[in-house]
């Protein structure tokens, strides 16, 4: 039987497709046995919780400055290969070792961040998965 003169199936057609392009899911950067560091789904980017790149060794030297900048440079590039950007950032969850560096983070990521485009954000004191680890964030972005 034939429904609006035969478009009826076009319709859902078109709809269906545009329905599976949304749910599919891509993961990246997969070498963590534990983790995916960057899932897309749909337009969505979400990153697992970023820390500062280098080993414990070099944490245990390092500020919260250095490990805020360090980390948020492992952000930029995994939303770079996501096909995003900090300017699309959605939300940002932060953790904070020890909340009184507070203040001194805040400057470094007033400064990362696109002024234009600032996301909703999450700041709280936590202790981490490694003592010396000083920040850690989890961001979730639009790809387009």
């Amino acid at each position: 039987r034939r429904v609006h003169g035969g478009r009826f199936p076009l319709v859902y057609s078109r709809m269906f497709r545009s329905l599976a392009r949304l749910s599919h899911v891509t993961r990246l950067a997969t070498n963590d046995p534990r983790m995916s560091q960057v899932v897309i789904h749909g337009n969505t980017v979400y990153l697992s919780g970023q820390v500062p790149a280098g080993t414990p060794q070099d944490w245990e030297t390092s500020d919260v400055v250095s490990q805020t900048k360090s980390t948020l440079a492992k952000v930029d590039e995994l939303l770079a290969l996501a096909g995003s950007h900090k300017s699309k950032i959605l939300s940002a969850q932060i953790w904070l070792k020890d909340i009184k560096d507070f203040a001194v983070m805040n400057q470094v990521w007033i400064s990362w961040l696109d002024p234009n485009n600032k996301p909703a954000r999450a700041c709280v004191e936590a202790n981490m998965a490694h003592p010396a680890i000083k920040f850690e964030v989890m961001v979730v972005a639009a790809k387009d």
